[in-house]
């Protein structure tokens, strides 16, 4: 089981890794073009990029989130940090590009097994005084 959760845990890091490198590589250093987009989906990603900080925001946690769950320090924090993060990216891929739900599912599964196995230090944010 150790050796499942590294994995899991490893492979969700590498995949936030990648998200949020090529955004910076594309989008800050200018590195390649990201491809064009259309429709909802392109109307919801340049509403987000409008605001300024919103994207800046999301990709810089998830960095070091994926650097955290990647070397195992905080993985619960990152977890917590990147759950908002991993709703927004299921709806957006649910409802505005279905296509990519293929690889969104699976991501989904292994963050939530990873959770699971968290769930232990998790336990006091649910008990009430």
């Amino acid at each position: 089981m150790k050796i499942a959760v590294i994995i899991v845990r490893t492979l969700v890091a590498l995949m936030f890794l990648f998200a949020a490198g090529t955004y910076f590589a594309a989008v800050v250093f200018h590195a390649f073009k990201m491809p064009e987009q259309t429709g909802s989906l392109k109307t919801f990603n340049d509403g987000m990029a409008a605001s300024g900080y919103l994207m800046m925001l999301v990709k810089i946690t998830e960095l070091v989130c994926a650097l955290f769950l990647l070397f195992g320090r905080y993985v619960a924090l990152a977890l917590v940090a990147l759950f908002p993060v991993m709703v927004n990216i299921v709806f957006v891929n649910a409802f505005l590009s279905p296509s990519g739900l293929a690889l969104v599912i699976p991501l989904l599964i292994a963050f939530l097994f990873l959770a699971y196995t968290q769930r232990e230090k998790y336990a006091p944010l649910f008990t009430s005084k």
